[in-house]
């Protein structure tokens, strides 16, 4: 551990944590590991999913909603003993109405965690809630910095426009409704990090906060897991995304994958999970890809290292990134990268991936029949990509950043508090 001269104490806040999907877990699994190496004290707060945490001494305060999203059992109806309080049923009634609570009601019931300990913390760090309870932080004297990745109002935007008829509008307008919330708090707290400039652009121009106030802070990439290794699966293509989200672009590269498939014996295997019966699982039926699809996901980090760094080729054909840390662990594997020219995604990757149209169907499969018959091209791009993320993006580098911003918002409220009661 390195040790440092005055130790931070950190509440880091995420109202959904998981694990292996999705960038909030992941972000928050990393910078608690390494906040906790350089030799600050950080304790997690979140709500179900909860987070895997690398350390022992990096505690971990469970914030439990009614869980109305579990995977296993998803927009339940709670049995009455299941209500704790106020917030409890608000979540389900929010939940009933077509909306998504999480974000106001986690932020909620931190804020009444925190006011129980807030001797014991010097700062507050949000992982993309923005709650109205957010609100009531620097109320109880606590510093606060936020992260946004990016808005989900691009999201929202996204969405809406490939819903089916008003009715399937009108109900992405109500789920996404928490967005006007986040826009609200967003321009009332200060400072943000995002993770590029096309994240602070989207931020400044849909949540309408001052571009002094947005501090970009690109994110990390585990190398323990993420690195070259072993042989490369003749035809393996692979992609991480959520495999029925419009944003994630998956149609797109199936669509592709049936055309090369008709001439190059390439298959490709996808880290995400399909809904029964949903729009991905009946594209996959009328392409008639069968076994040339794959879907896995509950896999273990050293497993999707070994997925990433086995496949000759990979795809980010998303229609938006504002970071895409998919990207990252990518090239951090050494593996060749094709990726859609939109968001972030041009800034994260450089000159060290072959760019593409989002949703341009012919020109993925154009460049992806290219890549597999030139191993030449393959070996340049992959090689281009590994050397990229080991001048650009450790998880360590971006502790040290965010922690320099721990201390200019502890400044900018006249100084660290008095210690009070120390955490164990």
């Amino acid at each position: 551990m390195n040790e440092v001269d005055e130790p931070l104490r950190v509440a880091l806040l995420s109202y959904r944590s998981k694990p292996h999907c999705g960038g909030q877990g992941v972000y928050l699994r990393h910078l608690s590991r390494e906040l906790a190496d350089l030799g600050h004290h950080v304790e997690v707060f979140s709500g179900q999913p909860y987070p895997e945490l690398d350390r022992d001494d990096i505690l971990l305060h469970r914030v439990p909603s009614l869980d109305l999203y579990a995977d296993d059992n998803p927009f339940r109806t709670p049995k009455l003993s299941e209500y704790r309080d106020w917030i409890d049923v608000l979540e389900f009634a929010h939940m009933r109405t077509g909306g998504f609570p999480e974000p106001l009601t986690f932020s909620l019931r931190v804020l009444r965690e925190l006011r129980k300990r807030r001797l014991m913390f010097d700062v507050v760090h949000d992982n993309q809630v923005l709650g109205y309870g957010n609100l009531g932080i620097p109320r109880l004297g606590l510093p606060l910095v936020t992260s946004i990745h990016h808005p989900i109002s691009v999201d929202r935007r996204i969405e809406i426009e490939a819903a089916n008829g008003l009715k399937q509008q009108f109900g992405k307008r109500r789920w996404y409704g928490f967005v006007r919330m986040q826009a609200r708090v967003a321009q009332r707290i200060g400072p943000i990090l995002t993770v590029s400039e096309s994240s602070k652009h989207d931020i400044v121009r849909d949540f309408q906060t001052l571009p002094e106030q947005v501090h970009i802070l690109p994110l990390g990439v585990d190398t323990r897991y993420f690195h070259p290794r072993g042989e490369r699966v003749p035809g393996r293509i692979v992609a991480v995304a959520s495999a029925d989200s419009p944003l994630k672009g998956v149609s797109t590269l199936l669509r592709s994958v049936a055309k090369l498939a008709t001439e190059r014996d390439v298959h490709v295997v996808v880290v995400g999970k399909p809904t029964p019966g949903g729009p991905t699982d009946k594209l996959v039926g009328e392409l008639s890809l069968g076994d040339r699809v794959r879907f896995v996901s509950g896999i273990s980090d050293d497993e999707l290292g070994e997925l990433l760094a086995g496949a000759e080729i990979a795809v980010v054909p998303s229609l938006y990134e504002g970071f895409s840390l998919p990207a990252v662990e990518h090239m951090a594997s050494g593996t060749p990268l094709v990726a859609s020219r939109t968001g972030a995604l041009p800034e994260v990757v450089g000159d060290a991936a072959i760019l593409v149209e989002p949703g341009d169907v012919e020109e993925l499969a154009a460049v992806l029949r290219r890549l597999h018959d030139s191993p030449q091209e393959r070996e340049r791009v992959g090689a281009a990509g590994y050397a990229r993320v080991q001048e650009r993006f450790t998880w360590s580098a971006v502790a040290r950043a965010t922690v320099r911003h721990y201390e200019d918002a502890i400044a900018r409220r006249g100084g660290r508090r008095p210690e009070g009661a120390r955490p164990c």
